[in-house]
């Protein structure tokens, strides 16, 4: 099980090596369609050069927390109905502050600072949005900073009607849209819920959008701020993106629970099944008669009566006795503890079998059971009753749910176990772009500095080991297999220096053993030369110091062949003069003087 993934790690310890030589520099690309492409460079947080984000734009609603105050914030101090009085109120705490893991100097957020409570905090906006021809663009960042046992970090758009008090906010308090991430379990949930108004009956109803098709778990595990957008659109269609990238879609009309319109008909509830009405498919056979031999009192198993009582068997011998090895204890109180009896171990002389012996059971081959008549078709069968459809006396049909109430301020309204869940820039627009050019100059720097503070992946390869100390017997391997391959490729692709004879290769040892021998004549020339008493000039002395003669052996040839002479007919002569000649192999060398440096 643990080699499954050996092709992978052995291909990330093959990247990891070259990771690790290369910048940290981080670059960004474009994180939406219409943001205009970034390349920013860094090495750490402290050269970001932050500024809190401006709107561009119409806006409805902007935060950024920047300022370290909740001015225009309003903390509920309403209760939760049919809730124990100790955890009904709205007393869990909200501060302002960076984050715990790569801040962005000058950042700051809200944070939910308490386990198991009830939280409600809201805002208005400058202005109420109403649903009509322009689109509505939600957006805002979330980070699980301590993971998310059970717990959400949504938002309600709370609805514009007359009686709104923030300070009374709480579950109940009326909303149009309710977004954002929720989680509870191994339940990972992004919500995208609408209330619509059924226009005949007044009554209000949740639709709820169908869930991304997408894996949730890494945006509230990897403990990275996420930005999560809602775009609305006056067709009726809608978008849901997390980190600018789109993980649902879909319309307002066909891909929400329940639909927004009711069906034409439904079944009439006054409708009664007939008591003569026949549902059943198949019908035992009233032709079929049970055969004369069947016998319903066969038991289903017998004793075997081939069966002996194995030799050794001891009838009165018990299966378990008292251990007697065992002693009572020390601190045994019979008036506390009754009288004591030591503990009971299989009797150690039941080696073949004790007590009473019975033969084993076996199958009966005359067993059949009660008998019953087959089943056939039902030829009075009339099908799976349902009650008659009648017109629905509620029906409407709303073209156009877009159309939904206009809301008027912001809140959350959360219970959560985990604490310092971050919340930060939130923004209410009408135009995606001015929502994309406002988290360019926001979001974009949390990005750039967990990027940038991101360990290596090597480094990343040495945390999972030490958390899953098996894998490190595939980084073993992984490390023995790539030596051999190194080696292999280098044995195989390695150029060598080959001297050709005409009968075949010969060896380098060979070779420079020849070169040995022709070099040491010309040696023993110099000394004679010295001898004799010449004194050379001191321009040829240090000529002579910086160059060195070199003799390279250009081919090796039998005597009498013709076809593989090289060189001049000159440097033929002076090799034959210095080699000598005879009955052996004629060795053409070619001399060159180089300079030693």
């Amino acid at each position: 099980m643990y080699f499954s993934g050996f092709g992978l790690y052995l291909g990330l310890l093959l990247i990891s090596v070259n990771a690790e030589f290369m910048n940290d520099d981080v670059e960004v690309e474009d994180f939406g369609g219409n943001s205009d492409e970034v390349d920013v460079e860094i090495e750490n947080s402290s050269q970001i050069k932050y500024q809190t984000p401006q709107p561009i734009g119409e806006v409805y609603f902007t935060e950024t927390f920047d300022n370290g105050n909740l001015a225009g914030w309003v903390l509920s101090k309403a209760k939760k109905d049919d809730t124990d009085a100790e955890v009904s109120k709205y007393d869990g705490r909200w501060e302002i502050e960076e984050l715990k893991e790569n801040q962005v100097p000058g950042d700051r957020g809200l944070v939910l600072k308490s386990r198991a409570r009830h939280h409600a905090i809201s805002a208005t906006l400058a202005k109420s949005f109403v649903f009509a021809d322009k689109p509505l663009v939600v957006q805002y960042e979330v980070n699980f900073q301590d993971g998310i046992d059970c717990g959400g970090a949504y938002i309600k758009l709370l609805a514009d009607t007359d009686d709104l008090i923030l300070e009374n906010f709480y579950d109940k308090t009326p909303y149009t849209i309710m977004f954002g991430p929720d989680k509870c379990g191994e339940d990972y949930q992004l919500h995208f819920i609408f209330r619509h108004r059924h226009p005949k009956t007044g009554v209000f109803e949740e639709k709820h959008a169908k869930p991304p098709n997408v894996d949730l778990k890494k945006f509230f595990t990897d403990k990275k701020t996420h930005l999560y957008t809602l775009v609305m659109n006056p067709d009726d269609t809608f978008e849901i993106l997390i980190d600018q990238i789109v993980v649902n879609k879909g319309n307002l009309l066909e891909d929400v629970v329940p639909p927004v319109n009711p069906p034409r008909e439904i079944e009439d509830p006054n409708d009664k099944k007939p008591e003569e009405w026949d549902e059943r498919v198949k019908i035992p056979d009233p032709a079929a008669i049970k055969p004369e031999d069947w016998d319903e009192n066969e038991p289903a198993q017998i004793e075997d009566s081939s069966a002996v009582k194995p030799n050794g068997w001891l009838d009165n011998e018990p299966k378990f006795i008292p251990n007697p090895d065992s002693e009572k204890p020390s601190d045994w109180n019979e008036d506390m503890d009754g009288e004591w009896e030591a503990p009971y171990i299989p009797n150690p002389a039941c080696r073949i079998g004790c007590g009473e012996w019975k033969p084993p059971m076996i199958n009966n081959p005359k067993y059949r059971g009660l008998w019953s008549p087959p089943m056939i078709n039902n030829p009075n069968y009339q099908g799976i009753w349902s009650p008659q459809k009648i017109p629905n006396p509620d029906y409407f049909e709303d073209e156009h749910p877009f159309l939904l109430t206009s809301f008027c301020a912001l809140g959350l309204e959360l219970w959560s176990m985990s604490s310092d869940i971050y919340f930060d820039n939130f923004i209410i627009c009408s135009e995606k772009e001015v929502a994309d050019r406002w988290a360019e100059d926001s979001w974009r720097f949390k990005v750039l500095v967990a990027n940038a503070n991101e360990p290596g992946v090597f480094k990343q390869l040495m945390t999972a080991a030490e958390e899953h100390s098996w894998l490190w017997l595939i980084f073993v391997v992984g490390a023995v297999v790539l030596i051999l391959l190194v080696i292999l490729i280098t044995s195989f692709c390695w150029p060598r220096k080959v001297k050709y004879k005409k009968q075949g290769l010969i060896s380098e040892q060979e070779v420079k053993e020849e070169k040995a021998a022709l070099e040491k004549p010309v040696e023993l020339e110099g000394k004679t030369k010295q001898s004799d008493g010449e004194i050379p000039d001191k321009g040829e002395e240090e000529e002579e110091e910086e160059e060195e003669e070199v003799v390279e052996v250009i081919g090796v040839h039998e005597e009498g062949n013709k076809s593989n002479k090289s060189g001049s007919e000159d440097e033929m002569k002076e090799t034959d003069e210095s080699t000598g000649s005879g009955d052996g192999p004629i060795k053409s060398l070619r001399k060159r003087k180089v300079r030693k440096d």
